[in-house]
């Protein structure tokens, strides 16, 4: 649905975008996350037709959109982090402006009706936008950017500025137009990107340093993996035991669980996974596991692991470690 292909943006000698490549696929929601400066917003830009880019292609279903910009807009809904909302309309006016304004050929009634619904703002249909909360607001821009039922859908920090309320409402809404389009979601904001989004691209000075389903993102920390583990049994055996299985470098008690049980955490050695054994020993010694919790390889210990895994960070660092040292 989406092809960025070896993508490239200068500013003046500033390479903001360079050199990336990456696809989404129809019906998916990936997040596109990276540090400030790190090239999200000028990749978007490219990706809807506000900036040329330098070289390289960029494609909405198949159109490229510097060779056909009108035809690939169609096909895009976008809603940037200041929603372009006109505050002396209605939100009756604005949304028939924008059906207007994008030669909307779907039943105006019906389909400005059902996306209202969808985003939850008939109540505020007659009222003035400028008289609407912020989290109403972010919703009329949600709602233009679904008019003309575009079939990829682009956010830009959407939920910035809102409390907390609102920004679960915003996620679940992102979450429901996940069903029927595509959609890119662009943040900072990790766990807003680990509760809604299918898979993550990481983009840091520019380059991509991680594309991966969400579910496998705890791979690409290169390093030990810790669990905290709930088990019913003696607990003096029970360590004993842990303590002896290969591949775990670490073993500690926690303390009383429920059920009679106990919590222990254990870290496994670099690049093993140790669960399997878990089972199979806690199973052979008719010890029920009663709880087992990830700790640690959160989205941010990989953001963090990523970026400052960047080339020119960790020569900046050699090269500040070797100044600090000749002081």
């Amino acid at each position: 649905m989406i092809k960025i292909d070896h993508l490239v943006k200068h500013f003046g000698d500033k390479k903001a975008v360079n050199d990336i490549s990456f696809t989404v696929e129809e019906g998916e929601i990936v997040g596109f996350l990276g540090p400030n400066g790190a090239g999200k917003s000028t990749t978007m830009n490219i990706l809807t037709g506000y900036l040329s880019s330098t070289s390289g292609k960029a494609e909405i279903d198949g159109v490229d959109i510097l060779e056909s910009p009108i035809e690939a807009k169609k096909k895009i809904g976008f809603l940037p982090e200041q929603p372009p909302l006109y505050l002396d309309m209605t939100v009756e006016e604005y949304l028939n402006f924008v059906y207007d304004l994008k030669d909307c050929k779907l039943n105006r009634k019906k389909h400005i009706a059902e996306i209202c619904e969808v985003v939850k703002i008939t109540n505020v249909y007659k009222r003035m936008i400028k008289n609407l909360s912020k989290g109403y607001k972010q919703r009329v821009g949600i709602a233009q950017a679904l008019i003309g039922n575009p079939k990829v859908i682009i956010f830009d920090e959407p939920t910035i500025g809102l409390d907390p309320k609102q920004i679960i409402e915003i996620r679940n809404l992102i979450k429901t137009l996940g069903k029927n389009h595509t959609v890119i979601l662009s943040t900072h904001i990790l766990p807003e990107a680990q509760a809604v989004c299918d898979r993550i691209i990481i983009i840091n000075e520019g380059k991509v340093v991680a594309n991966e389903k969400r579910e496998n993102l705890s791979n690409l920390i290169q390093g030990n993996r810790r669990f905290e583990v709930q088990i019913c049994g003696p607990q003096k055996e029970v360590l004993s035991e842990l303590r002896s299985l290969q591949g775990i470098s670490r073993v500690d008690y926690i303390g009383a669980a429920d059920l009679e049980g106990h919590s222990f955490m254990i870290e496994s050695q670099p690049g093993i996974d140790i669960r399997k054994t878990l089972f199979y020993m806690l199973s052979k010694n008719n010890w029920p596991l009663i709880g087992i919790d990830a700790m640690g390889a959160t989205l941010e210990d990989i953001f963090i692991s990523l970026v400052d895994k960047t080339p020119d960070k960790q020569s900046s660092k050699r090269t500040k470690t070797k100044q600090q040292g000749g002081k």
